[in-house]
Formats: C-alpha cells, structure tokens, sequence
C-alpha cells in the first residue's frame, strides 16, 4: 500500500515538474516575442544582372540596414528575360529599379508606378568613338555608321532634334567588334562599362553623353505601385530609408561590397566593377545630390520627360509630375 502510494506520489511530481516547465517556457517565448521587432519579408528586384549600379542595396544588405528596419529583402537579379515592371505590377515583387522612362511609359499600359528615389541623377548613356574622331554637335553623326538599338528613345528623340538623315543606321549587338575596326564609327554606351572594356583591349576612346541633347532621365530609380505606396507606406519609408543609407555607405566601401556583388555576378570582374563604382559616382553622389541628398528628384526634371516621351508618341496623354514621384520618404538633408 505505501509502495502504492510511493508511486503516485513520484508520477504527480513528474507532472508538475513537467507542467511548471512547460509554463516556464511559454513566460520565456513571449518575452522573446515582445522583445522582437516584427520582421517583413518584402523583394526587390533589380533592373539588371548585380553590378556596381546596385551598390547600394548590397551595401544596406551587408551592413545590416535592412534588418535594422525591419524588414527581409530578397534580391532578385533582373536581365534580358526580367521585367522590373511587370513583376512589381503583378505583385510578384514589392519593389523595382527601372530607369525614369519606362516608369512614365509603363502608366501607358495601365501600369501606376511612383518612384520613391533615384540612384543617378542623371543618364550615363553616351556615344562611343574612336579617339580624335568625336563630335561637338550630334549633327556631325551624319556620314557616319552609327550602331544604335532599334527604337531605344534616346535614338528617336535625338532624330526629332537633329536632321540625322545623313547618318548610316546599324542595329547595336552588344558586340564591339564592327566598332573597333572601323575607326570613324560610333556606338551607343554607357559611360560606365563600355570605356573599360575598349581600355582592356587597347583602344583609346572619347564619349558624348545624349544628355547634351536634353534627353536625360533620372537612372535606377526605385520605385513601388501607387495602391502598394497607399497601404504600406512605413514599409516604403523603411525600405527608402535603408536604401539611401546603403548608397552612403557604399561611398567608402565599395571595393569591399564590390565582392558582395560578383558573388552574385560571377561573370563580372572585380576590376569592371571599380571602374563602374567610380566612373559613376558623380551621377550617384554629384549634380543635384551633392545639394539636396542622394536619391532626390524635381518635380521640373520629371515633368520634362513626360512632355519629351508625349511629344515623342510614348504616351498618349500628360499627366501631373507628382502623380508619378514623391520624395516624402527621403532623409531630410
């Protein structure tokens, strides 16, 4: 009978032990809980395979300035096959770099962007020629082969401001090779990639920026939809937030983040990636940036590429500059 007892006895301690852990350990999840700032998982996908254009997001990312947000950020790399657009207006994506224009132009398929900041503030799109064989004018293209894509909007708007019907029209490959033999053609660059390669190869080489023409739209903007913006607004605000001071940190560090990104982009050399980091600091960090803080965008600026894209027949109608841009989520300066 007491060894009956005895057993009782023993099995109710167990239980209460187990039950007083238990209750223990509940106590300690929700203090963790309380403690924890809630964490939103949100993605960005990029206008591009990673490169130095992105530095600013793999620097917030690595610095832990996302986190510190409260937020998740997958980086989803774009490309030839990626749309930024498409997969942020299909909600498969919460945020998206484009450039200026195919923000404005996406709203003719019924697509309502805003651009929250800008990466560049101005377009490193340029012409490339040989060395002694550049021009002062973009007049002086004519009589010359010029490689060009088919139908990119620079190209139509240059033809709406300058007689170019002497030029020889060529569709640009992305190879150089025509290029390099032919020593008084010209291609379509980017200040910041295609200098270095014809450097590697041992051609000298001079660039004119189409933004002499006026036809400079803001580059690598980021951007949310319109009914995104209105229903998570201190998500947008974090994002910005982290994303600016991303671009800041990158400033000093981006041989070191640099890394971060070719682990990304295996096919892109740490040295292409300098060269980019530096050539396009000025756009990121000079001009109106150097005044009123990276990612700032004008009102002018915008309502200027609405009326070029409208004049050019890319959209069918003008609308408000503020309808498609907002700067309330910037760092004051």
């Amino acid at each position: 009978m007491k060894s009956n007892r005895l057993v009782q006895w023993v099995i109710l301690s167990v239980l209460v032990l187990i039950v007083l852990a238990a209750c223990g350990g509940e106590e300690t999840n929700s203090a963790v809980e309380e403690g924890e700032r809630e964490v939103k998982d949100v993605k960005l996908v990029l206008n591009w395979f990673a490169k130095a254009q992105h530095g600013g997001v793999y620097a917030a990312e690595e610095n832990g300035l996302f986190e510190e947000n409260g937020l998740n950020v997958m980086i989803e790399p774009g490309g030839p096959q990626v749309s930024s657009i498409n997969m942020v207006a299909s909600g498969k994506a919460d945020f998206g770099l484009a450039h200026g224009d195919q923000i404005v132009m996406a709203r003719n398929e019924g697509i309502e962007l805003v651009a929250v900041a800008t990466v560049m503030q101005g377009s490193p799109q340029a012409f490339m020629f040989h060395k002694g064989k550049g021009i002062a004018d973009f007049a002086e293209l004519n009589g010359r082969k010029v490689y060009v894509q088919p139908g990119i909007v620079y190209w139509e708007y240059l033809k709406t401001q300058y007689d170019l019907s002497g030029v020889e029209e060529l569709a640009y490959s992305g190879q150089h090779v025509n290029f390099v033999d032919e020593k008084d053609s010209v291609t379509q660059a980017f200040l910041t990639s295609e200098p270095y390669f014809m450097e590697l190869e041992g051609i000298d080489v001079e660039t004119k920026l189409v933004s002499d023409a006026g036809y400079d739209p803001y580059n690598v903007v980021l951007y949310v939809t319109k009914d995104y913006l209105e229903n998570n607004k201190e998500t947008v605000e974090a994002f910005t937030t982290a994303f600016i001071e991303g671009w800041n940190l990158y400033e000093g560090s981006y041989e070191e983040i640099n890394e971060l990104i070719q682990k990304d982009n295996p096919d892109i050399e740490l040295a292409s990636l300098k060269f980019e980091a530096e050539s396009q600091a000025e756009f990121v960090y000079g001009m109106d940036a150097a005044e009123n803080g990276i990612g700032t965008m004008s009102e002018e600026r915008w309502g200027t590429l609405i009326d070029q894209l409208y004049d050019l027949g890319l959209v069918d109608e003008k609308f408000a500059a503020e309808e498609i841009f907002t700067t309330a989520f910037l760092p004051d300066k």
